[in-house]
């Protein structure tokens, strides 16, 4: 393995720590600088905190610590207590150099000196053991000195490896020679194993790895288990030379040189079935993805390989575009000694880490549709590369979420498979870090590094890690150090690029041959079972390939929690058929009630002075004028699901209160910090309203919600930034699941994304949602985009995706300034009895066979030209909101245009420069209308901004001339 070097040069090189002599080379060691034995020694950070604890716990009670360190601390200072330990003992260390010369200045006797000195030598070996374990499959790794792992550092010499040390229990030992210690640190914290689990800062946590570690059990394995084990390799191994012998050049990287991966896989769910684990979703890239397709979740090795035929499953009844083999997945129930498991591997794209956030939302779905509270009955599991590990920041934004309480799920298991190298690009070239799993400390998640060759010490550790998950419900990291057979993909020649790297692999043996000779050897296995073993699995290849001209592709979707969804594929079906537009309206008694419920807070709670008299505004305006503003239409909305059984989950960027300080779904006593949620209050028998302030990372958490939305069709799921021009952190979301996952992979969302959208002189980056960016990606039905203009149709907006038979993402552009705007209101009536959505809001206002200008708009502008028309009296021009771009209104649109006359001039008007914003969409959409129309004018004009490359200005000044400009044009008829 290629761990990039963390030591200065003119180093030593370690030879062989174990061997006929006690091993190590001492010579010249000691005349090493004291500098650089101060600067290298664990003995001067680590350890001298390690004793300080002890001397520590030695001043609260003496008999806390063994009479060994009773005995040394004693003789410290003439046997007074020194109060500042960490002076004592870091100071020292500095002061004297070395720790033989301390020792020799201290009175102690020559059995305790032995025992602290074996004890530094312990302490080293569990931080920094892992840097000489042997993970390299391929050798190619060059050995490096550690002073800290060399017994002269703590001043032993050859004379003392035979002699017994007092050791109290540690390594299991009572007491033991040197050369004992250093076998048993060598086994333990070296092998074909390293681990790292210092950093962690929970004892309890670090206590446990180290004495799971410490008391390995791996070698236990039984007769029946190591038969097991080759026979996955051999699955593995054989399942990809078959497809290269049958489909040469095709593209399916392949496990090769990674084929461990397969029975540690085997044996974890395994482990957890029995343990009560119902299901467990993966998330990986492509590498290795139809090895663990066909050999972990057992998918038909005839529909693997119809996909390679190029076999379509069939258009009239599975719409979409599809995507290549190595990205799809899929899911199916497996049994494990009668115990039933349910297995999923999602579908993610060539970005690699992307289906990290998709994964956990997922998990965090079903754990709450099952009711697993304590996370032990969903569990995941997520694959990666090591060059993705290290250099996606989706990677780290995912971890960061695994210990928040909006997000956790009890844990993922991640299994790095380390190709030691990332497409062509090295790991020095690639990583600052000499490890490409330290990005995990982060989390204080312990690290297991492995040698992918040694398939028994991976499926130890896999299941160590697994254990580690269950025990404490927080991640951990297996990092199994492999190699890459082939190149990028089967069509790509590495040699290119690594000639040394790939000249030894192409003598290097497989996993497969190594351990089939291991366990030959051993008489564990005979070479009849081995072949009895290869036959049949390559028999069942070939019956399989021969299956294929008549199969049938046959995808899973629309099952489970979706079996009453329906899916469409024509935009105009969606409105023309009542099923599909679902009953949003809601009896005015219920949304008062609601809304007396959701502005009511308990007796006693501390309310802040301002949003007191915000709540008695709006009481006052909702029971007198029965009037509401956008953030109490909101509350309606999401209200009036709760009580018909419709959970909801809400998240962002300060979701609670609102960006705007409008929503306040959180209120906060202002004496105790006590948090009260209104909408989780309104009757007894509601459904539950989950509210969270996200951390600051859009990508993971959108990601994360889109995961939810796919697993829980039956609940309101909503994802807000905090400015929607912050969207474009989550870009790739948004382009590969959001937009396309239902094309791409038949996997239907009813997410909600809310996006604020205005132009108010904020300046570039808090400003455009990018509207623009959204409609460029609308096709095929696959998106709802709306900027709606008044609170009712917010409502009607939100409440249409949970009550209709279809789930579509949902985009929003919301309002900002408008929150507050006392035009921006709508009545209880607009969302009662006989309403809904609308598509489209003519202008009731102007007599439309006097119109000479009709004006088409969206959003805030729409309430900018209201104002300065009513100012100037303007009563020949009509104000049309297009309330929803996609799918497109063409017959509502063609219905309002037919009031007015027929010589009315059409313009487009948006306040976002004519590059940006919808004109680019509506252009074409809107001539199609003036052509179905009766008006005489047959391509529509656009008005906004000029032409930019930034979405706006940021100078105040600029905004309002160019508003004005704006607003002019518009409402001057030439």
């Amino acid at each position: 393995m290629k761990r990039i070097k963390k030591i200065k040069p003119k180093r030593v090189v370690l030879p062989e720590l174990i061997g006929s002599s006690p091993g190590f080379d001492l010579r010249g060691k000691q005349d090493m600088q004291r500098e650089q034995v101060i600067e290298s020694s664990f003995l001067y950070g680590g350890n001298a905190v390690f004793i300080s604890s002890l001397y520590e716990a030695y001043l609260k009670n003496g008999q806390s610590v063994s009479k060994e360190w009773q005995q040394y601390f004693a003789s410290l200072n003439d046997g007074t207590p020194h109060q500042n330990s960490s002076f004592l003992f870091a100071e020292d260390v500095v002061s004297k150099g070395v720790i033989p010369i301390f020792f020799q200045d201290s009175s102690l006797d020559q059995a305790t000196v032995d025992s602290v000195r074996a004890l530094m030598l312990i302490r080293s070996y569990q931080v920094r053991g892992h840097l000489i374990a042997n993970l390299d499959p391929l050798g190619l790794e060059k050995r490096h000195y550690y002073p800290e792992l060399d017994p002269a550092t703590y001043g032993f010499g050859e004379k003392d490896f035979g002699r017994p040390i007092f050791m109290d229990g540690m390594l299991g030992y009572k007491t033991a020679t040197l050369q004992q210690i250093l076998q048993k640190l060598q086994a333990t914290y070296c092998s074909t194993v390293g681990v790292e689990f210092m950093h962690i800062q929970d004892s309890e946590q670090r206590i446990w790895v180290q004495e799971r570690v410490e008391n390995r059990q791996h070698s236990q394995l039984s007769r029946q288990d190591r038969q097991k084990i080759l026979q996955d390799l051999i699955h593995a191994e054989n399942f990809e030379k078959f497809l290269q012998v049958k489909y040469p050049g095709a593209k399916r990287f392949g496990l090769e040189g990674a084929e461990s991966l397969i029975p540690a896989l085997e044996f974890i769910l395994a482990q957890a079935a029995e343990r009560g684990v119902k299901e467990v979703i993966f998330g990986a890239a492509h590498r290795g993805r139809l090895a663990i397709l066909a050999n972990i979740l057992h998918k038909s090795m005839r529909s693997i390989f119809a996909e390679f035929h190029g076999i379509e499953h069939d258009l009239e009844v599975f719409p979409g575009s599809g995507d290549v083999k190595y990205h799809l997945g899929a899911s199916l129930d497996r049994q494990f000694e009668g115990h039933k498991v349910h297995l999923s591997l999602t579908h993610n794209p060539s970005h690699l880490e992307a289906v990290n956030p998709i994964v956990l939302g997922k998990i965090r779905a079903k754990q709450r549709l099952r009711q697993d509270h304590d996370h032990s009955q969903v569990i995941g599991i997520l694959l990666h590369g090591d060059a993705a590990f290290v250099g996606q920041g989706l990677v780290v934004e995912t971890l960061e979420l695994s210990g928040l309480q909006g997000y956790h799920t009890g844990g993922t298991l991640h299994i790095i498979i380390n190709n030691q190298i990332g497409f062509t690009t090295n790991p020095p070239h690639s990583r600052s870090s000499p490890y490409c799993s330290d990005i995990a400390k982060a989390i204080q998640a312990p690290i297991f590094h492995v040698n992918g060759d040694d398939p028994e010490a991976v499926v130890w550790v896999t299941q160590l890690a697994a254990d580690f998950r269950r025990q404490f419900s927080r991640d951990a990291v297996v990092d199994m150090v492999c190699y890459r057979r082939h190149g990028h993909n089967e069509g790509d020649d590495p040699v290119f690029t690594q000639p040394l790297m790939y000249k030894t692999i192409a003598t290097h043996p497989t996993t497969k041959e190594i351990y089939t000779k291991q366990l030959l050897d051993s008489e564990t296995i005979s070479m009849g079972e081995v072949e009895e073993l290869t036959h049949n699995f390559d028999q069942y290849l070939h019956a399989e390939f021969d299956a294929v001209p008549n199969y049938k592709i046959q995808p899973d979707w629309l099952e489970g929690e979706w079996k009453d969804i329906k899916t469409i594929n024509n935009p105009l079906e969606t409105y023309d058929n009542p099923d599909l537009i679902g009953h949003t309206a809601v009896d005015i008694d219920r949304l008062q009630h609601i809304g007396q419920m959701v502005l009511r807070v308990p007796e006693g709670f501390h309310l802040h002075h301002r949003i007191a008299k915000q709540f008695e505004s709006r009481t006052h305006i909702l029971e007198s004028d029965k009037r509401v503003d956008w953030a109490m239409a909101e509350s309606l909305s999401l209200g009036s699901l709760l009580v018909e059984g419709t959970a909801v989950r809400f998240s962002g960027q300060d979701s609670g209160r609102g960006t705007f300080s409008q929503r306040h779904a959180v209120l906060v006593d202002q004496e105790t910090e006590d948090k009260y949620v209104p909408l989780n209050h309104v009757q007894a028998d509601q459904a539950f309203f989950e509210v969270i302030d996200s951390p600051l990372s859009e990508a993971s958490v959108l990601g994360f919600e889109y995961g939810y939305s796919t697993a829980d069709p039956k609940s309101l799921v909503i994802w807000e930034a905090q400015f929607g021009d912050f969207a474009n952190g989550a870009q790739l979301i948004i382009d590969e699941f959001v937009a396309s996952g239902e094309t791409k992979w038949l996997r239907l969302s009813g997410l909600v994304m809310l996006l604020p959208h205005g132009y108010e002189g904020q300046g570039p980056d808090h400003t455009s949602a990018r509207l623009e960016r959204f409609l460029q990606l609308c096709a095929e039905t696959n998106l709802e985009v709306v900027n709606c203009s008044t609170p009712a149709n917010y409502f009607h907006a939100l409440r249409r995706q949970v009550r209709r038979s279809i789930r579509k993402p949902l985009i929003v552009m919301t309002p900002k300034s408008l929150l507050r705007n006392h035009f921006v209101v709508s009545t209880l009536a607009d969302m009662g009895p006989n309403t809904g959505f609308q598509l489209v809001i003519n202008d009731d206002t102007v007599d439309p066979n006097q119109i000479r200008r009709l004006i088409l708009c969206s959003g805030k502008v729409y309430y900018d030209l209201y104002q300065e028309r009513e100012k100037r009296q303007l009563m020949d021009i009509a104000l049309v909101r297009v309330e929803q771009f996609y799918p497109f209104p063409r017959q509502a649109l063609i219905d309002a245009l037919a009031a007015y006359h027929q010589n009315a001039e059409v313009i487009w008007c948006q306040e976002e420069p004519i590059n940006m914003g919808a004109w680019t969409f509506m252009d074409r959409r809107l001539e199609s209308v003036l052509e179905a129309s009766q008006l005489r004018q047959k391509r529509p004009k656009c008005i906004g901004r000029r032409p930019a490359a930034a979405a706006a200005t940021g100078v105040g000044g600029r905004h309002i001339r160019e508003q004005e400009q704006l607003i002019n044009e518009v409402l001057t008829i030439p």
